[in-house]
């Protein structure tokens, strides 16, 4: 049985190793051999901040199956298999077959697929009957999101131009109009400009009485109505601009996917609580779990040390900028571990990190992968998200502000609006769990060996009915009064 040879060969191959401190190994195997026999579905919820040595054991049971398999991953992933667990796995003996590109491999050989790859094999039909895994389910929303975005850069313009000669003069007239519209519209820190449906509707009226049309006009044109937005990207150096459309609910355009076929979803899920079922993204697919596994972590020995002082000023006032920079250096003085501050407000970031560079010199650095062993690295949240894997785990963590999405992101307030319009509370359903989820996957390195502590200087954690939430959130965690070196 499946089952029983991937526990035996990850057992060999973890004891030829050494000692691994992720507890779920043999657990996990056992569960992916399953699901791969019985081309079933499972959900498997890793806990927040897992060590990503959960890997080999997902990829033993592939390599002992004979199923045809579909892999998607990320970039950061794909690189990750490719240059550690496929070496793993062929020095224990237990080499992994695996094939790229957009034409699908014979059966046996696993199909490993980027997000937009996946997006378009389901397009064109070339998925068959191939069982699907997918990791990293916490960012599915927002990944396929970014597979099924269709960009119009200023080559296109050129393109459409060259590809309809006779419709040139109302092109040009329709693409000064978007210029003015997007040029006088206000400056946003990177470059955002919102669009309403009347700002291109022009545009999609003509080129729907056109043709044919150059890549990716078609897709564009495509891509209409309530449940897409559009907005534009601006370089305001170049005075050049790319637009933009994405679905707000990414999923309903691959409704169904894994129906009828085998599906292993795996992510950094919360334990469902309170009849929260599961996760949006994966229901909406067709996910149906015969298999639904919280893999989490041993209880903790001691509680996350959290910096919160009950009294803070709230964001938007005007001495919140001062209130940082003071609070920083307190926070920083005595640290021999890396500082990391994080805030997503572009300005705000920075000079909070020209305000610390004045006190400590070259040890300040922004979102920079090769800090001082005892530096102060200021970053956005999606930065350090993307990067931590990368950087020494750092003695303290600085939450200037929480990762709240803003409502100046065009994408963002047009989800918002949606869910507006149909009564729902916008705040709770969609900006706050995402907030908090953001929130624990940065933290999640300070409760790894050798640990750290957390400060929070939001405000709002206190002055707002749902910073409990946050709070529980981040649970355990243990009040720090008062701050003393470390």
């Amino acid at each position: 049985m499946l089952e029983a040879r991937a526990h035996q060969q990850l057992k060999a191959l973890l004891q030829q190793e050494g000692a691994d401190g992720w507890p779920h190994h043999l657990s996990l195997s056992r569960l992916v051999a399953r699901s791969l026999r019985r081309r079933d579905h499972s959900l498997i919820r890793l806990a927040i901040g897992s060590s990503p040595s959960w890997w080999v054991s997902l990829l033993v049971p592939l390599a002992l199956s004979d199923s045809s398999l579909a892999l998607v991953v990320s970039e950061g992933l794909r690189q990750r298999l490719l240059q550690i667990e496929l070496p793993r796995l062929a020095r224990a003996g237990l080499p992994l077959p695996c094939a790229e590109g957009p034409s699908p491999p014979p059966p046996g050989v696993v199909w490993v697929l980027s997000h937009r790859e996946l997006v378009t094999a389901w397009g064109q039909q070339l998925l068959a009957d191939r069982q699907l895994i997918l990791p990293e389910a916490e960012q599915l929303d927002r990944r396929l999101g970014e597979a099924l975005a269709v960009a119009i850069a200023p080559h296109h313009w050129d393109a459409l131009r060259r590809a309809l000669p006779r419709a040139e003069a109302p092109l040009l007239g329709l693409h000064e109009r978007l210029n003015r519209r997007i040029l006088e519209a206000p400056r946003h820190p990177q470059g955002l400009v919102a669009l309403r449906d009347e700002d291109d509707a022009p545009l999609r009226q003509l080129l729907s009485l056109l043709g044919p049309l150059p890549a990716p006009w078609p897709a564009w044109l495509q891509a209409g109505g309530s449940t897409w937005t559009s907005w534009a990207r601006l370089d305001p150096d170049l005075l050049q601009w790319t637009l933009l459309r994405q679905p707000l609910e990414p999923v309903a355009a691959l409704n169904g996917l894994l129906s009828d076929r085998g599906a292993i979803v795996i992510g950094q899920l919360n334990e469902p609580r309170n009849g929260d079922g599961l996760p949006a993204p994966a229901l909406s697919l067709g996910l149906k779990p015969q298999v639904d596994v919280v893999l989490g972590d041993l209880p903790l020995a001691d509680p996350l040390p959290l910096y919160a002082p009950l009294r803070q000023p709230l964001p938007n006032s005007p001495i919140y900028g001062d209130h940082l920079l003071e609070q920083s250096r307190r926070l920083v003085l005595g640290q021999e571990r890396l500082t990391l501050v994080l805030v997503d407000d572009a300005q705000l970031r920075l000079q909070l990190t020209s305000g610390l560079a004045g006190d400590f010199g070259s040890r300040v650095v922004h979102e920079c992968t090769s800090p001082e062993g005892h530096g102060v690295l200021c970053a956005s949240w999606s930065w350090w998200l993307r990067h931590q894997e990368q950087l020494p785990v750092p003695g303290q963590v600085v939450v200037a502000l929480l990762p709240i999405a803003s409502l100046e992101d065009p994408l963002t307030a047009a989800r918002v609006r949606a869910l507006r319009s149909q009564g729902r509370d916008w705040f709770r359903e969609l900006l706050l769990p995402d907030a908090l989820l953001r929130l624990q996957l940065g933290v999640a390195p300070l409760r790894r060996p050798p640990g750290g502590r957390l400060a929070i200087l939001d405000g709002r954690l206190r002055g707002r009915s749902w910073g409990q939430r946050v709070l529980q959130s981040l649970e355990p965690w243990v009040s720090l009064n008062r701050l003393l070196p470390s």
